[in-house]
């Protein structure tokens, strides 16, 4: 046998259909039944073999290739259950405004960006939040910053910056006076335009007012869509992701994604929902029905994302009751129930899978309705899918396990979020229905996890540190917020492994480590699931094999 020492050696296996086993660390299965396993054994892109190193030298031979784990861990392949393929690689050619921690920072940064511009070009960013600023901007209309001291910062250039959420943004004088926004500009029903006490629009548009400056920022070309796809798997890979579930994707995303995996550039796998807001597209696609398993499973689009409301930051979730922060403010819909109960009713029938963003208490009710009225006399194991799930009220959560709708949270959502979510909803509602998940697995309902990259980074150990400790990643509460809400480490690791392949109608081929199914890993530098709480976040991916080829090995 031919010994590769992960990560020692740097080197990795051939990618023939060579038969190679793997040893030499804590290997976690997500599987019951046995949970741990000594060794695996893999031919071509496919398991063989699971269980102990003795047992495992029958389906080796002097051709089998090792690959020596050196005390590293191994899991099955991690699967980032919500994220936005696109814009995570859109994120990473335009400003990243995530880690700034005041408004003036973000004027400064934004003012450099512009000094290095040519005048009237466009200065696009995102990661901006307002509640995490310390100090917060002087004058603040309805809970955001007003856009003067940006717009004194960029005289020749258009400015516009999306909130860390995407559910909001802003621009500057001159990127209004483009779009030809006054004081005269309306945005009603699903979307705001926000003004000060003299009707003037304060730089900030709500959710899909957004559209008002977005349309004239110029597209990106083909060359930099192709570089941003490129660049967004690199990212997965580097971060142990081997399947990524993209939340809504158009014609030119879909296209593009079909080319790269035409070259053979697809490293991870991608599992796509359509953009539901495109009825036309969902109409296209009914006529001829979910692909599935595209190129040696590479990609598979079998579902439809749609989007019930915004965002508590942005404060366009949609409530019950009035935002604690902004009296007589309960948030907003996005989409009609009605056009939501058509579309999901044309899915079901079209053997698509429905997933809707929901955060506030209203649209989850809203939504998990719907899916009661869809699924009411017929087959339960649609797996229907709420995306967020932030805020229920005590009444549906039971609803989830029940009607067996899946609920796709992010983990890290509560460690960024918390610290001043209570200022959006109060001690009673955070106390009672925000991120929980402990209620929500305990009532019956399977829960899968990821980071809404690029609202969060793609980082999976934040998200399941946040599920088993309940801190900011500052380490803060001690105890954690809510502490009786925590998951252990085994549910944890199921709601990036087993139940996220649930979620997709995929746990046939993907999910845990067993004989049959994907040779799909991720190697981790030290053991999640034993490593003292305080050191967990210093977990860094070691590999990423997707298929039985390792697509990432971090430099020693």
């Amino acid at each position: 046998m031919r010994l590769i020492c992960l990560l020692v050696l740097g080197i990795v296996t051939t990618g023939t259909n060579a038969n190679t086993l793997v040893t030499g660390g804590p290997i976690y299965t997500s599987v019951s039944e046995m949970p741990t396993a000594e060794a695996v054994v893999y031919d071509g892109d496919r398991i063989t073999f699971v269980g102990g190193l003795k047992a495992a030298q029958r389906f080796t031979d002097d051709k089998t290739e090792v690959i020596d784990l050196a005390g590293k861990t191994m899991t099955a392949g991690f699967i980032e259950s919500h994220g936005h393929i696109m814009g995570l690689g859109f994120s990473m050619q335009r400003l990243d405004l995530s880690d700034a921690t005041s408004w003036d920072e973000v004027v400064a940064r934004v003012a450099a960006a512009a000094s290095k511009a040519a005048p009237g070009e466009w200065i696009t960013g995102r990661g901006w939040h307002q509640s995490k600023w310390t100090p917060q901007p002087a004058k603040m209309v309805k809970g955001f910053q007003v856009h003067d001291k940006l717009s004194a910062a960029t005289p020749d250039n258009p400015v516009y910056l999306v909130h860390a959420s995407g559910h909001a943004a802003l621009a500057n004088s001159v990127a209004m006076q483009t779009a030809g926004i006054n004081a005269e500009t309306e945005f009603t029903g699903d979307g705001e335009v926000i003004k000060d006490e003299h009707s003037q629009p304060t730089g900030i548009f709500n959710e899909r007012a957004q559209e008002l400056i977005a349309k004239h920022v110029p597209p990106p070309s083909e060359k930099q869509a192709r570089e941003a796809l490129a660049l967004a798997l690199g990212e997965m890979a580097s971060n142990g992701i081997t399947t990524f579930q993209d939340a809504g994707s158009g014609r030119q995303e879909i296209a593009l994604i079909k080319q790269f995996l035409k070259e053979g550039k697809l490293t991870s796998r991608l599992w796509v929902m359509l953009a539901g807001w495109d009825e036309n597209l969902l109409l296209d696609w009914y006529r001829t029905g979910p692909e599935i398993g595209l190129g040696d499973n590479r990609l598979t689009i079998r579902a439809i994302k749609l989007i019930a409301d915004g965002a508590l930051g942005s404060r366009g979730a949609w409530l019950l009751e009035p935002y604690a922060d902004r009296p007589g403010h309960v948030g907003l819909p996005t989409m009609t129930p009605e056009y939501m109960q058509r579309v999901s009713e044309a899915a079901f029938q079209h053997n698509f899978q429905v997933c809707v963003h929901a955060i506030g208490d209203r649209a989850n009710r809203e939504v998990l309705d719907i899916f009661e009225r869809v699924q009411s006399g017929r087959d339960q194991g649609v797996r229907f899918r709420v995306e967020h799930a932030q805020h229920l009220s005590p009444a549906d959560i039971p609803r989830f396990g029940k009607l067996g709708v899946i609920a796709s949270m992010q983990g890290v959502h509560l460690s960024s979020d918390r610290p001043w979510a209570i200022d959006r909803l109060g001690k009673q509602r955070i106390e009672q229905g925000a991120y929980v998940w402990r209620k929500l697995v305990d009532s019956g309902a399977i829960l899968i996890n990821g980071t809404d990259v690029p609202v969060e980074p793609i980082n999976p150990i934040a998200s399941f540190y946040a599920l088993v400790t309940r801190k900011t990643l500052a380490g803060e509460p001690p105890g954690g917020y809510e502490p009786s809400q925590k998951l252990t480490r085994e549910e944890a690791l199921a709601s990036y492994t087993r139940h996220a392949a649930y979620g997709a109608f995929e746990e046939h081929i993907k999910g845990s480590i067993e004989a049959g199914k994907l040779a799909d890993f991720t190697v981790f530098d030290q053991d999640i699931m034993q490593v003292d709480e305080d050191k967990l976040l210093e977990t860094r991916v070691a590999a990423t094999i997707v298929g039985g080829k390792v697509i990432y090995r971090r430099a020693p």
